[in-house]
């Protein structure tokens, strides 16, 4: 059964800002008067003295998209003396998820097999390639292929085609080996978060050739990294990491295959958790409520 299906009448609430007390006691009693059941909570501070706060809420409310204003409109009333911030999501809406991908396909294939069996809580409207490749691949998932041809140095008109694709139809969009820098001028239009999965050799084996370039150095361990896209390249807030062992027998072309694995792995915990509410951003870092 999907996901999306089990939390019908679910709202997740997340909140942070400076701790203080009584922001527990706040937050609860305000479910409660709304005659939301709590399904689960996590919280964390920092510091309980000049730190900062972060919960997650996930609470169960019979005809919930109804309540949802009032359930707002108490929320801006009680947590604005707190000075905090926060966001309720209905659980039952899953997302809608953007995917752009290039020649590579694991990432891609692995976030289309993972929502097909329901275990990803979005939906996907359109993946967006600069390539043609995977075009068959995707289609036969029933999803739509759009092909944007993107070559040289002037990425304009390219990435004015994909804003004209995306926009109002995304809640987020993925990266999935999408090979192609993303100017600062689309982050700035796009208005979703976008999530880019990369090897874990950075700043080391730049480039091209990065496999090829670790396996001359002789690394023992390899990896992978999913963040947050900004305008600062593969600096962005870092959502989910992982390595595995390797050693002296392995040939560059293994030390890729074995990346590829970890690649997929790492970029579907960060994809289902952002999707479920489980992320809140802070600078460049991130709380993760896994």
């Amino acid at each position: 059964m999907p996901l999306a299906a089990k939390l019908n009448d679910h709202a997740c609430l997340t909140v942070h800002g400076p701790d203080q007390p009584g922001l527990v006691a706040a937050v609860t009693q305000l479910i409660t008067r709304n005659s939301g059941n709590i399904v689960s909570l996590d919280q964390y501070s920092s510091n309980p003295e000049g730190g900062d706060f972060f919960q997650r809420v996930v609470f169960h409310l019979a005809d919930l998209e109804a309540a949802i204003p009032d359930i707002e409109a108490d929320l801006a009333k009680t947590l604005a003396p707190y000075g905090m911030e926060w966001q309720l999501t209905n659980q039952s809406n899953p997302k809608r998820m953007a995917v752009l991908a290039s020649t590579s396909d694991h990432c891609l294939l692995d976030l289309l097999w993972r929502h097909r069996r329901g275990e990803l809580p979005v939906s996907i409207p359109m993946v967006i390639s600069n390539h043609t490749n995977v075009a068959s691949d995707v289609r036969s998932f029933g999803i739509p292929f759009f092909h944007v041809h993107s070559q040289g140095a002037d990425k304009s008109e390219a990435e004015a085609r994909i804003l004209e694709l995306l926009k109002g139809n995304v809640d987020f969009i993925v990266l999935a080996r999408y090979m192609q820098i993303i100017s600062e001028d689309f982050l700035d239009n796009v208005g979703v978060p976008v999530i880019n999965i990369h090897h874990s050799f950075l700043p080391a084996f730049i480039g091209a050739a990065p496999y090829r370039k670790a396996h001359e150095r002789g690394v023992k361990l390899i990896g992978a990294t999913s963040h947050y896209v900004t305008k600062d390249l593969d600096e962005g807030p870092i959502i989910e990491q992982d390595v595995t062992r390797v050693d002296h027998s392995m040939t560059a072309a293994d030390l890729q295959a074995r990346g590829a694995y970890v690649e997929r792995a790492v970029l579907s915990r960060a994809v289902q958790w952002h999707a479920e509410d489980r992320v809140i951003r802070h600078g460049n870092h991130t709380i993760v409520f896994d």
